[in-house]
């Protein structure tokens, strides 16, 4: 019975550590950049987190700006969004979408929030002038905001 309980124990302690490193550390060559060419090359994307930097469990958002390969600004596109953190298993506590075209190419991504500190990724789905692209972009939020 003893050996029984010390293994339990032990497999508990080993899952729980196992589980923290693969939810607690995100991959080395993670991509932190915000700005960078969509997954077929469509579109240019940035995102640009609110000024003061996004606060853990407030609700705050983002710009997106869009544009062509050739740097001229995407007018009138439609951006779906959806995330969450990959290491977690769970989306965003709240729905944030793309409300409004601010200007030519820029966006508002409103209902942003953070529920925790950690590897999040931010997943757009842009349809413009007949085409589509994809864009994934990775931050790290730390307690003092986005890591850069």
């Amino acid at each position: 019975m003893m050996f029984h309980r010390f293994s339990l124990t032990a497999l508990v302690a080993l899952a729980s550590a196992v589980s923290m490193t693969a939810c607690g550390t995100p991959p080395k060559d993670l991509d932190l950049s915000l700005q960078h060419a969509s997954v077929q090359q469509r579109f240019v994307v940035r995102m640009e987190p609110p000024a003061s930097g996004p606060a853990i469990n407030q609700m705050h958002a983002w710009q997106v700006r869009l544009n062509s390969p050739d740097g001229a600004p995407v007018s009138q596109a439609r951006i779906a969004f959806d995330g969450g953190m990959p290491q977690h298993g769970h989306g965003f506590p709240t729905q944030p979408r793309v409300t409004r075209e601010i200007e030519p190419g820029v966006y508002a991504l409103e209902g942003v929030k953070f529920s925790m500190t950690g590897w999040w990724d931010m997943r757009l789905a842009i349809q413009a002038g007949g085409v589509a692209d994809t864009a994934v972009f990775n931050v790290i939020v730390e307690p003092t905001g986005v890591k850069r």
